[in-house]
């Protein structure tokens, strides 16, 4: 019998790219897909999948929030992110909101097939990198990164770095409001612990570094 694949993506093509991978498989199959994480929870729900695997980038809650809300409703539902964000700032984020692996979009599709297959299995995926940087961490032996605005940003709670990529996407407080659920008031506290975390001094400036972070993750994912 074959193994049911859920596919997350605010992107159709890159859905539609996971679902020929995924159906050219003796062993998998897609049973469905979402661009948002509550057409996730809702397709989840109706077509009961072996494995979810989930973009962070979404409109409304992002994946990291999506992974919470499955493992809260079906705790042995395994979650792969995939995406074009820097597994040194999400890949740990994402293992400790329940998701069982994680891998960058710019691996091949035999790394994704594999990534799928050992989650799948029971079983954590993460690159040989990544792997090597928590060892050392739980030594307590931190592999220095040598970008220190990538370790000032690993300061940041998950939803401030969410809101911190929707000022460098250009959005307004209010539209950032709108599309997490939230208050305008608490967007605005997000804003201010930001800053003081980042040492930034005014607006301008934050907004100069969010657009630079967004920048980046742009060049990474067309490496």
């Amino acid at each position: 019998m074959k193994r049911k694949v859920f596919i997350v993506d605010d992107h159709p093509m890159m859905r539609r790219g996971y679902a020929s991978l995924v159906n050219a498989e003796s062993d998998l199959e897609v049973c469905g897909e979402a661009a948002t994480a509550t057409e996730a929870v809702d397709g989840v729900e109706a077509t009961e999948p072996d494995l979810v695997v989930a973009d962070i980038s979404l409109e409304g809650a992002n994946g990291i929030e999506l992974t919470k809300q499955l493992q809260n409703l079906w705790p042995d539902l395994p979650v792969l992110i995939i995406s074009m964000h820097d597994e040194v700032l999400y890949a740990e984020r994402s293992l400790q909101a329940g998701a069982h692996g994680y891998l960058m979009k710019m691996e091949g599709d035999e790394a994704v097939l594999r990534a799928m297959r050992r989650v799948l299995n029971g079983h954590v995926y993460l690159s040989e990198a990544m792997q090597d940087r928590l060892l050392y961490q739980h030594v307590g032996q931190q592999r220095p990164s040598g970008d220190d605005a990538m370790t000032a940003l690993q300061t940041l709670s998950d939803r401030e770095l969410e809101v911190f990529e929707m000022i460098g996407r250009g959005f307004t407080t209010r539209e950032v409001a709108e599309r997490l659920s939230i208050s305008p008031k608490t967007v605005e506290s997000h804003r201010a612990r930001i800053k003081a975390k980042l040492d930034i001094d005014n607006s301008i400036e934050l907004m100069r570094r969010a657009i630079q972070w967004v920048e980046t993750i742009g060049d990474r994912s067309e490496a």
